[in-house]
């Protein structure tokens, strides 16, 4: 069983910056790929961003390359999503989740565990 707590949501302005936090309960963390998933009303949940086991392969959707970086701390159980120069198109729930697996995915099936989301609104 994994449990997985977003935080770091808010609301920024246009251009501004936001790190997201998710903490996970869970033994081994280091063995699980993580992944950034974001959802508006009427969507389905849109792959954001995803980082292999170490932290050493990531991989990101067109959208957010060089401007989102998704990290982890496997010593503190912890993933980040760093976004800078964020775009009110950026405004959504963003979740977290995790899978056991040595390589990274970018679909939402491939995902045994969620979190409950953090909101993120950018204002224009």
């Amino acid at each position: 069983q994994v449990q997985l707590v977003e935080s770091g949501g808010g609301l920024v302005q246009a251009g501004g910056s936001l790190r997201l936090s998710c903490a996970a309960s869970v033994r081994s963390f280091s063995t699980y790929t993580m992944g950034w998933f974001r959802q508006t009303p009427g969507k389905g949940r849109d792959f954001v961003a995803t980082s292999s086991q170490s932290g050493g392969s990531t991989y990101y959707a067109d959208s957010v390359k060089t401007r989102f970086t998704i990290s982890r701390d496997n010593a503190k159980n912890t993933v980040y999503l760093q976004m800078n120069s964020l775009k009110p198109e950026d405004t959504a729930v963003y979740y977290c989740a995790a899978r056991g697996g040595s390589l990274y995915y970018t679909r939402m099936g491939d995902y045994d565990y969620w979190g409950q989301g953090t909101q993120v609104t950018v204002s224009s």
